[in-house]
């Protein structure tokens, strides 16, 4: 078996405030969550609200961006499209534009000591006012390193109200991805893709819920951002051994393979591997698949596949 480290590969669903180190989290004065199963969507929100409440100045967001892409590049990430709360930071600390400024800085200094690729999505909670929404999509459209906007949080609370400001990032050119389908079913997954003009699906693994819905993504290349360990840890699967992402392949959908920020990657790939006894063949599936979803330069993707083929033809 090769080592999943030096597979090159593109994540696309990992929440920045999630990937805080445990070190940094006590050197801010906070105390590391504890680990293992949230007993609901709602206290899995709030123990992360725990560690977003320790990032107050401008260096605090430049370290986390920069140790992200540390983390990462020792993952074998190449290329990583961190989600990152902006608008809702910049209410907190009372200074709008600063967080994500400061992201971009950690990020830019990671590119160049690591060689990581970022770009950033910028998302916003669905339990939270529309006024945020546009001023999260001004902050979007002002920097070339932010590529999309999107909604996340409880799915129990509709997108229809967001539509606006949905279409007007369309037709910006922002890319628009949504969580859909991961606390909800197919409804939800039907309203990302119809108001939310949704490119790829974050989660989206209740697609399954609906065979009419299945197809349709699969025939319109709508990507899945699967994060199988984080539905675990959120009680969405009962244990990893009964995930449906092995049905969700079988469906001819385009899976691909994320931590949500809860877990290290390649032991994302590692875990699967193990768990379902995934060859190395499928694991390059997976990172083909997850390049091929990314929105990354052409050129960039060119070379990521490129390494994923010589990873392949490398000795075991």
């Amino acid at each position: 078996m090769r080592d999943v480290r030096a597979l090159p590969k593109a994540h696309l669903h990992v929440h920045l405030e999630s990937t805080v180190r445990p070190e940094t989290v006590r050197d801010l004065g906070g105390e590391p969550l504890p680990e293992g199963v949230f007993r609901s969507f709602r206290e899995f929100a709030d123990r992360r609200a725990q560690v977003r409440a320790l990032l107050r100045t401008a260096e605090h967001f430049r370290r986390v961006a920069l140790e992200f892409c540390a983390d990462e590049a020792a993952q074998g990430t190449r290329y990583a499209e961190v989600t990152f709360t902006a608008a809702a930071h910049g209410e907190r600390v009372g200074q709008p534009d600063m967080p994500l400024a400061a992201v971009l800085d950690g990020l830019a200094e990671g590119r160049e000591r690591y060689g990581i690729e970022c770009r950033v999505l910028l998302d916003h909670s669905r339990r939270r006012p529309i006024e945020r929404l546009w001023r999260t999509y001004e902050l979007a459209v002002r920097h070339d390193e932010v590529i999309g906007i999107g909604l996340a949080g409880d799915e129990s609370h509709p997108l229809a109200p967001f539509a606006a400001v949905l279409d007007a990032a369309k037709d910006a050119g922002l890319h628009l991805v949504h969580h859909a389908g991961e606390s909800a079913g197919a409804a939800s997954i039907r309203e990302a893709l119809d108001i939310g003009h949704a490119e790829r699906l974050g989660h989206g693994i209740r697609v399954l819920d609906d065979d009419r819905l299945v197809a349709e993504v699969r025939e319109r290349g709508i990507p899945l951002e699967v994060c199988p360990t984080s539905n675990v840890l959120l009680g969405l699967v009962p244990s990893l051994a009964e995930h449906p992402l092995p049905r969700l392949r079988a469906a001819g959908l385009a899976v691909t393979i994320n931590t949500d920020g809860e877990t290290a990657l390649a032991g994302e790939y590692a875990r699967l591997r193990d768990v379902f006894g995934y060859t190395d063949h499928d694991l390059a599936d997976f990172a083909r698949a997850g390049i091929d979803a990314s929105f990354a330069p052409e050129a960039l993707k060119a070379g990521m596949r490129a390494g994923v083929d010589a990873w392949l033809k490398a000795d075991a």
